[in-house]
């Protein structure tokens, strides 16, 4: 009988700290712009190409610590390396110049409405190697997660935090794709629309 009130607890302690971790990344991000004139870093190791955030924020704008880039979702080891697990992906059409911004986020539309960043993982999240994102290659987030993401990390895989561009943090119902205003909704309009096109 104590059993299921224990999973409740111990879930929602793992939602907090994700939102939290979400929030903190926020706020790295926010200064950074700040410093780049609203742009993304689209530089993340030699030859110079990519669009891996994590190298640049961290360690200037996190702190010493990569632990905030891992969900306690995320079941892998914790590491301080570059094969850190990263468990958060930044909404790929922020850096494609079609539907997206080309990487300029002061041309965000609707920065209460479009997802920015989300737990980003292929599978079942309860699952370690559904997640695959280390510290130096951070895949970015497909809209409505992409096909591999069938369910969220949260409430028996019905919700998912996400992380928006005005750097609010909010639980969304995870699916299905048909419901208008769930994560997984990318064709609604104007919610699905406005979740994952920057332009909208």
């Amino acid at each position: 009988m104590v059993y299921p009130a224990y999973t409740t607890i111990s879930e929602r302690a793992k939602a907090t700290k994700d939102m939290s971790n979400l929030r903190q990344i926020g706020l790295a991000i926010q200064t950074y712009l700040n410093d780049k004139d609203e742009i993304l870093p689209a530089i993340n190791a030699a030859p110079g190409i990519g669009t891996d955030l994590i190298p640049v924020i961290y360690p200037k704008y996190i702190g010493k610590t990569r632990k905030v880039f891992q969900s306690p979702f995320d079941k892998r080891s914790a590491a301080e390396t570059d094969s850190a697990p990263v468990s958060y992906g930044i909404n790929q059409n922020m850096y494609t110049a079609s539907p997206g911004i080309a990487g300029n986020m002061g041309k965000v539309v609707s920065p209460a409405s479009t997802i920015f960043m989300a737990p980003n993982y292929s599978g079942n999240p309860a699952v370690s190697a559904s997640w695959t994102g280390i510290a130096t290659s951070v895949p970015n987030l497909a809209a409505g997660g992409g096909a591999g993401m069938t369910v969220g990390p949260q409430r028996n895989g019905t919700q998912i935090n996400a992380l928006f561009c005005d750097l609010h943090v909010e639980t969304m119902t995870f699916g299905p794709a048909t419901t208008a205003g769930t994560f997984k909704d990318t064709t609604s309009n104007p919610l699905g629309l406005k979740h994952w096109d920057p332009t909208q």
